[in-house]
């Protein structure tokens, strides 16, 4: 099952969506306090909607940016090697990351 993984680094609090697998799927911005953090994994968490996805190919990488109803962003991928890997983890994160636990690090 997939968790988030809040952590401290270079004074921001920063959170990642770790795959069942261990890989990171989706990696948020860094945030000035914690709180702040636990408020952007609870937007990633109530906008699971596939409308809210924006798949890219960049620089012969696949990825995708996961985009509040304001329209910001609120994480981004990891690069991929194909369209299908890609795919696949916007599935995750749409399968999973509503329910998924959250682990501090910090």
């Amino acid at each position: 099952m997939a968790a988030f993984q809040i952590f401290h680094s270079s004074n921001q609090y920063w959170y990642h969506l770790r795959a069942g697998n261990g890989e990171i799927v989706q990696s948020g911005e860094g945030y000035t306090t914690k709180a702040s953090c636990q408020n952007g994994i609870r937007s990633v968490q109530a906008n699971c909607q596939p409308h809210r996805f924006e798949s890219y190919f960049a620089s012969s990488q696949y990825g995708f940016n996961h985009v509040a109803a304001n329209g910001e962003i609120i994480g981004r991928s990891e690069k991929y090697t194909t369209a299908q890997s890609r795919d696949h983890g916007i599935q995750v994160v749409l399968r999973e990351a509503p329910e998924a636990p959250v682990q501090d690090l910090s």
